[in-house]
């Protein structure tokens, strides 16, 4: 009995820590309205022309083009419920994280909001697929004259 009531104290005392937590997450969005009406445009800062993973954007089109006309499974499609999958950038994004930053499954999840086996899935393909594209030019042994090159 005694032992039951500790439990429950400590239950009350989690419940108590939570709505704490609550509030002060309220608190700290209070501040952050969003877009309103009435206010001014959002200002242009061209993203479109970052760099991805430390490329340029057109080397990423250019891939991002390459493994979807090489595999479908890139392709956005629509599933059993008449709903469109997965974007094409969101697979690549996951596969890029995975092999760039030596990320986990885990970790990429919650970035691209996709399923474990659904990023292992796309890191298989994709590499299978620039293994196919690109082995003949960059991921063959260096040449003689490429060492010499690069000594």
């Amino acid at each position: 009995m005694h032992k039951q009531a500790e439990e429950e104290r400590e239950w009350e005392e989690d419940d108590d820590q939570v709505v704490m937590a609550v509030g002060i997450l309220h608190q700290s969005r209070k501040h952050h309205r969003g877009s309103q009406p009435g206010c001014g445009p959002n200002i242009n800062r061209r993203r479109h022309s970052w760099g991805r993973y430390r490329m340029q954007f057109h080397l990423f089109n250019k891939i991002m083009h390459h493994v979807c006309n090489y595999d479908t499974y890139f392709v956005q499609k629509y599933d059993a419920t008449r709903v469109l999958g997965l974007l094409l950038e969101q697979k690549l994004t996951a596969s890029l994280r995975l092999l760039a930053f030596g990320a986990s499954a885990d970790q990429v999840d919650e970035i691209v909001r996709m399923r474990k086996s659904t990023i292992l899935e796309s890191l298989v393909r994709f590499c299978n697929v620039i293994e196919t594209l690109y082995m003949k030019d960059y991921l063959r042994k260096p040449t003689p004259r490429d060492l010499q090159r690069l000594l």
